[in-house]
């Protein structure tokens, strides 16, 4: 069995299936929508925007000279890389290829800067748009017609592909030279929305516009949610084009679409991952607990040495936090924070991902281990740089000043949650699926 295969059917357990002798249940239930997908040939229910921009004959490309953005995500569901789909299209021109974090091909590790270099595969320039060029610059774009956007993203803010995607419609704004976005799922549905909008002064790789933590858009619904709103540089606007996906319906996560999943990183190993990022991702940034990052199950954990497991679980449970359940674990990471330290903590189950309040399930684990040991409280021994980052993922220095007044999530929750109801309803006039 692979490592990610098990990993797989490990994470399967955070998904409860009510009934699985039912019928309804089996076509509703995630648990079977993913025991589907393991299955050899299983085809995806959803097409992706580059499967229909395939069946429109490439109609929308056609005499165009195609700049890609993308990394190994950007597969149809028989998992045929986007780059060799347009470098073999009839009458597209694929010119250059714009690497992310991580590379086109994923050949990168996380953080790492990324060089220019030639694709082995199609021999087509690569340039970097994560190193010292977080934009394409005239040069890059001077055999460029159109810039093609095609990367599964995990549906929150501190993610940084839609970072890159909105610098590059600035980019093709500013040259004169189309847009394009080939639309895939948010794999946390298209309905749920958590977190604070990014405030002035806050701006960073990870909290590029002002927009909340979780945002409940596609990829391309968000690239028409900037460009209607004035929100690239200096208010432009770009030539934009969505090819929107044939099958999706925002009360669907990943599991639900029948599409295979590739990594997008290192650490978003299943769609389960995904959907856990957000409720571990902001309190991994202050390096006092592990997350899981170095184990096998990425941020579905948190854990210490000085971590009473039962305890913890014990507390987390009588919250009675919609959505969530929590079991104690013990485990020893192979690399990262705590390397080869066994450590105690709690794993977290996401029973109903529409219910569970994702990104407040961390704060509710801070809480706790502050009660449990006032001298372990989160921010009590972070270092400058890492109070720096934790604050930039949260889109403001408030989100910390209000938690750590007596580290209760109560106290956070108001301004947490302040500008959700206004972002949906700005948002409502740019999503394309019901």
């Amino acid at each position: 069995m692979t490592g990610i295969l098990s990993s797989i059917i490990i994470s399967i357990a955070s998904i409860s299936c009510i009934n699985p002798t039912s019928t309804a249940s089996q076509e509703s239930c995630e648990q079977c929508e993913l025991n589907k997908m393991l299955r050899p040939g299983a085809k995806g229910s959803v097409l992706p925007g580059i499967e229909v921009l395939r069946n429109n004959g490439f109609e929308a490309l056609r005499g165009l000279r195609v700049g890609l953005i993308t990394n190994p995500t950007g597969v149809d569901n028989s998992l045929t890389s986007t780059i060799d789909i347009l470098a073999s299209a009839p009458d597209v021109r694929l010119t250059a290829l714009f690497a992310p974090e991580h590379g086109v091909r994923g050949d990168h590790l996380a953080g790492a800067n990324v060089a220019n270099d030639t694709d082995p595969q199609t021999g087509i320039p690569i340039y970097s748009l994560h190193g010292k060029t977080r934009k394409p610059t005239p040069e890059m774009l001077k055999n460029v017609d159109i810039i093609v956007y095609d990367i599964q993203d995990i549906g929150t803010r501190s993610y940084t592909f839609i970072s890159t995607m909105g610098l590059a419609m600035e980019a093709a704004a500013e040259n004169g030279k189309k847009f394009m976005v080939l639309d895939r799922p948010n794999p946390l549905g298209g309905n749920k929305i958590e977190g604070n909008i990014v405030e002035t002064g806050s701006k960073s790789f990870v909290s590029q516009y002002p927009i909340p933590y979780i945002y409940g858009l596609t990829p391309g619904e968000l690239a028409k949610y900037l460009n209607g709103e004035g929100l690239l540089k200096d208010g432009m606007k770009a030539d934009l084009e969505v090819i929107p996906m044939e099958g999706w319906h925002r009360t669907m996560t990943f599991i639900n679409t029948g599409m295979p999943w590739v990594l997008p990183s290192p650490h978003i190993p299943t769609p389960i991952t995904a959907l856990l990022y957000p409720a571990t991702g902001i309190m991994g940034e202050l390096d006092y607990v592990s997350i899981g990052v170095g184990y096998t199950l990425p941020f579905k954990l948190t854990g210490a040495p000085w971590i009473d497991a039962q305890a913890l679980t014990e507390r987390l449970v009588s919250l009675k936090i919609p959505g969530v359940e929590f079991r104690p674990i013990h485990y020893k990471p192979f690399y990262a924070i705590y390397k080869g330290v066994n450590l105690n903590g709690v794993e977290i189950y996401v029973t109903d991902p529409a219910e569970a309040p994702l990104s407040l399930i961390q704060f509710y684990i801070m809480q706790e281990l502050a009660a449990m040991y006032p001298s372990q409280k989160a921010f009590a021994k972070a270092t400058p740089a890492r109070l720096a980052m934790f604050d930039k993922v949260c889109g403001s220095p408030k989100v910390r000043e209000l938690f750590s007044e007596r580290y209760q999530v109560d106290d956070l929750k108001p301004f947490w949650n302040k500008d959700v109801a206004g972002f949906k309803a700005r948002s409502e006039i740019y999503l394309i699926y019901n």
